[in-house]
């Protein structure tokens, strides 16, 4: 924050002035120096008369009345939109860098509410110090330390004390540091001297912890991204259970159906089968991204991605066994990071393995979904996954079940009711095996959608593509202006033959490299 002269304590207000009489009889603070203020605006020059503490607060009355909401507006989330306090339906794309954030709560459930905050995967970066008292606590610690770049203050008195308190604090604090202040008072007179003053955001007790989480996040977005992309994580609970087709069929239904620009990244490097799914030549992407992560930029990402279609795009893993691959999580995470920067749907295909990196990347995606084949071994599995996820995740929606390959032949199966009740979530989405059509799409390098559009498996996709999206399908116009008739589920389409050669290309280009 700017550095600038502080402020001079209020003198008592004319019995005249009524704009706020929160502000009446401000009791004066005399040895209140006049040094400079870390965290405070630079303000214009005092004028020929001298302060002029009730002629200030005037003007700004008068100003109010000329905006389009009155003096006495309630603090609301549009009220605070100019302030960056991201809304409730942007959550999950808060990104909070890695700084030291300090808090100092009086009350109970703002102390919960911090240190639930702190456990939050948006918060993992950050390094959180949660501390027992208010303004007047922080004062007296940074008077022998140093600032860390966020402070979060609470003060429960009245606003007189509140500016009073904040004037002390910007004594000891250093130039840059952020401060968000927590008070019990719902009032915009208040909050406009706070935000005069350099106070980065006024927040009103009591606090839920993602108002909190948004409200740190709006303060260190970063200016030059116009968006961060939503990530989805798409894990199996064992091996076999198909998460990488659901995730490749996901990814093209959202692009294809939805309309949304989606990339796919498969960060199974020795075993991955995107570029095969999608009939592209396997590239290096991941793994030259993963091997140079702080050189990575937009030009740079476009190189590493073979675009499938107008709005898909892939990030293929180089399926080789040369190579023993030995990456940090940090280079997972900020591969992920500049991704995200990228498109608004990033699709994750995770291997079935278990490291660090993996926990990581599952904590932290917008999205997680568990493919599972109704079982005993994905049962177990599942239930696992579920309760270390929802662990480290307190603030958000538990994963989402997806049950594949159901109604196997001959199979004894568990029932989703059961699965379900056993893990405690409902399965979002049920996919029917489909061998022939499954079978055809895999060895011709086509996506469900294409090689079989009538099947129930391709409207699965579709729904499962809406459901992570959190987008609708677009009408499609039939003939006649009316809208098209959905295809009835239950029949198959017979795939279409290849064209020559294409069967043949799909595994040349496999044996070429051998």
């Amino acid at each position: 924050m700017s550095t600038a002269p502080a402020p001079r304590p209020f003198e008592a207000f004319d019995d005249d002035f009524d704009a706020d009489m929160d502000f009446d009889h401000l009791p004066a603070t005399p040895g209140v120096a006049s040094a400079p203020t870390p965290f405070t605006a630079a303000s214009d020059a005092l004028p020929a008369g001298g302060y002029n503490p009730v002629g200030e607060v005037v003007a700004q009355a008068e100003a109010s009345l000329a905006e389009p909401y009155p003096a006495t507006m309630e603090l609301t989330p549009a009220t605070l939109a100019p302030t960056g306090l991201a809304p409730a339906a942007a959550i999950g794309e808060v990104s909070v860098p890695r700084i030291a954030i300090h808090v100092f709560a009086e009350r109970q459930d703002t102390l919960a509410a911090a240190e639930r905050a702190a456990q939050d995967r948006r918060l993992s970066r950050a390094t959180t110090q949660i501390r027992i008292g208010g303004v007047a606590a922080a004062v007296e610690t940074y008077q022998h330390e140093p600032t860390p770049p966020l402070i979060i203050v609470e003060c429960l008195k009245d606003p007189q004390t509140l500016l009073w308190e904040v004037d002390q604090l910007a004594e000891v604090c250093d130039a840059g540091t952020k401060v968000i202040v927590v008070g019990a008072t719902n009032d915009i007179i208040l909050f406009r001297e706070l935000m005069r003053r350099g106070v980065s955001e006024y927040l009103v007790a009591p606090l839920q912890p993602l108002q909190l989480i948004a409200a740190i996040g709006g303060l260190f977005n970063d200016p030059a991204q116009p968006f961060v992309g939503r990530t989805i994580a798409f894990v199996g609970a064992r091996g076999g259970a198909g998460a990488s087709a659901v995730a490749h069929n996901t990814a093209y239904a959202i692009s294809e159906r939805i309309g949304a620009n989606t990339v796919i990244v498969d960060y199974d490097l020795p075993f991955g089968t995107a570029g095969l799914d999608f009939n592209q030549d396997p590239l290096n992407g991941v793994a030259d991204a993963l091997g140079q992560p702080d050189r990575l930029d937009a030009t740079l990402l476009d190189r590493m991605m073979v675009r499938c279609t107008d709005k898909l795009s892939l990030f293929a893993a180089p399926a080789s066994l040369d190579t023993d691959w030995d990456i940090s999580t940090e280079a997972f995470e900020e591969v992920t990071n500049q991704i995200r920067a990228t498109a608004p749907f990033v699709v994750l295909d995770l291997p079935h393995l278990w490291s660090p990196w993996m926990r990581r990347t599952l904590i932290s995606a917008d999205e997680v979904v568990v493919v599972a084949t109704p079982d005993l071994a994905s049962l177990r599995n599942a239930k696992n996954m579920i309760d270390l996820i929802r662990q480290g995740r307190p603030n958000d929606a538990p994963p989402r079940l997806v049950l594949n390959q159901i109604g196997v032949p001959g199979r004894p199966e568990i029932p989703a009711k059961d699965f379900g009740a056993a893990l405690g979530v409902h399965a979002s989405l049920m996919i029917p095996f489909d061998a022939k059509t499954f079978g055809a799409a895999a060895n011709n390098g086509q996506m469900i959608l294409d090689a079989g559009s009538r099947t129930k498996a391709a409207e699965a996709f579709q729904t499962l593509a809406q459901i992570v999206s959190r987008r609708e399908l677009p009408a499609v116009a039939g003939p006649k202006g009316k809208a098209a008739k959905p295809a009835k589920p239950g029949k198959a389409e017979k795939a279409p033959k290849p064209a020559d050669g294409a069967a043949k290309s799909l595994f040349a280009s496999m044996f070429k490299k051998r």
